[in-house]
C-alpha cells in the first residue's frame, strides 16, 4: 500500500515527521545517531540528518510499506519515494545508502530491498563516499 504524504521535517537522517503528526522510520537502513540523549552524535550524523532535511522537508513523498506497519516505538516503517521534476522518482532509502549517508540495517520481515541496499553500500564503501570516507 502507498500513501502520498507531506513531510513536515526530518527528525534524524532516517526518521521523518509528517504534517499529520505521524513519524516514519526508513526501512532497511540506519544513519549515524544525532538525537539519542544516551549517546554522542555519531560520525557523519549531522550530515545525514541535514541531507534528509534538505531532500524531504516540505515535500510530498510516496510512502510504501514492506511487511510490518510500525516498529516497537509506534513509528511507521516505510520505503520513501520522492517525486522529482521530469517525472523521475528518487528512492530515498537507496539514495542515502548509495551516497554514504547510511549503512544497511534490515530487520526481518522487512527485507524486500536487502540485496539492493547491500550492493549500494558496497559501492559507497569502495568509493569512500560519505561516512565511509570520513568515519572508518
Amino acid at each position: 500500500s502507498t500513501d502520498d504524504d507531506l513531510v513536515w521535517d526530518a527528525a534524524d537522517g532516517d526518521t521523518i515527521n509528517l504534517e499529520d503528526g505521524r513519524t516514519v522510520r526508513f526501512i532497511g537502513m540506519d544513519t549515524p545517531e544525532t538525537l539519542d540523549p544516551r549517546r554522542p552524535v555519531g560520525c557523519f550524523g549531522k550530515e545525514a540528518s541535514s541531507e534528509t532535511k534538505k531532500l524531504l522537508a516540505g515535500k510530498f513523498v510516496i510512502l510504501q510499506k514492506d511487511i510490518s506497519d510500525t516498529d516497537k516505538f509506534g513509528r511507521l516503517l516505510r520505503l520513501i519515494y520522492l517525486p522529482l521534476e521530469n517525472r523521475q522518482i528518487l528512492f530515498v532509502n537507496d539514495y542515502l545508502v548509495r551516497e554514504g549517508f547510511a549503512k544497511v540495517k534490515t530487520y526481518p520481515p522487512d527485507v524486500k530491498f536487502e540485496d539492493r541496499f547491500a550492493e549500494a553500500e558496497r559501492k559507497a564503501k569502495e568509493a569512500k563516499k560519505g561516512l565511509w570516507g570520513k568515519c572508518i
